[in-house]
């Protein structure tokens, strides 16, 4: 679920590279799963701060290679799965197709229903596992990996999944312009990047004003959920999380952290890797207070 890479616009066929690479290999965030970079290119053009919200980038672009699976998928479901959020900064679109209007859940899924976002949905396996367990609400992937974001609608299309959409683009955006306040019924962020440089860990996602935001646009009793493989950040997220004086730890005993075996939450290709490396793997579920 690497909350990274992306440049072409999905629905432009002719700016989706193919290539044979297998989805597991070119899941986001993996530094040794990505294609080699060209040392010019290999420092980010973003600026530092978002100029609307002020957070720094919690990703940097690289470019990454659809399958012709999910060049496929792109191309012909986008204009159904797809949503692309507006972002000043960064050019997620061509400038023959523009940024989505205002974000319309209802349009989208074509219905009212309880509303889960997927922050860093990364190839899409977990949040089609979880939609198709869970048909009474809607599961929103947002990424910027555009592999990553055709494999979940090639799945979707293959499993006959009506409550699942894409969302393209910086998550931050969506959250803060598109979202209503109290309209969430979860928050994932499942294995986000750990930015593990002392000095890159003001780029991490779970930081207290993020989560104030996360928080803010969850409904009363809504969930924010989080795992990770990194045991520094699994640490740091817990005190942010404890912090906020909104959210309520509905696993307080013993060191805090969620019970592997009471989440629910479908192993990913990152939850195997991470106990492959002998990392331990750490969930932490949080609930929005009631007013």
């Amino acid at each position: 679920m690497r909350v990274e890479t992306v440049h072409d616009d999905p629905v432009d066929a002719d700016a989706i590279e193919v290539d044979p690479i297998t989805a597991e290999a070119m899941t986001a965030g993996d530094p040794a799963a990505q294609p080699a970079q060209p040392a010019e290119t290999a420092r980010p053009a973003e600026p530092e701060r978002h100029a609307r919200h002020g957070l720094i980038r919690t990703f940097h672009p690289r470019r990454g290679r659809a399958s012709t699976t999910q060049a496929d998928a792109l191309t012909r479901l986008w204009s159904v799965y797809g949503y692309t959020i507006a972002d000043p900064h960064h050019t997620y679109h061509t400038p023959e197709v523009a940024p989505d209007g205002p974000f319309d859940r209802e349009r989208l899924f074509g219905r009212r229903a309880p509303l889960v976002l997927e922050i860093g949905c990364g190839m899409g396996e977990a949040t089609a596992e979880m939609a198709a367990a869970d048909p009474e609400r809607d599961y929103l992937g947002a990424d910027v990996h555009t592999p990553g974001l055709g494999n979940l609608i090639a799945l979707a299309e293959a499993r006959g999944l009506t409550n699942v959409r894409v969302a393209r683009g910086d998550v931050l955006f969506l959250l803060r312009d598109g979202v209503e306040p109290g309209s969430l019924a979860a928050v994932h962020v499942f294995f986000p990047d750990p930015w593990p440089k002392a000095k890159h860990h003001k780029r991490r996602i779970i930081q207290p004003d993020t989560v104030a935001l996360i928080r803010d646009r969850l409904a009363p009793g809504g969930v924010l959920h989080c795992a990770t493989d990194w045991a520094e950040y699994a640490e740091q997220m817990l005190e942010v999380l404890e912090a906020d004086t909104g959210l309520r730890n509905r696993y307080p005993g013993g060191s805090g952290y969620a019970p592997r075996d009471a989440v629910g939450r479908p192993v990913t290709g990152y939850e195997r890797r991470g106990v492959r490396d002998g990392r331990p793997i750490a969930d932490l579920v949080f609930e929005k207070i009631g007013d």
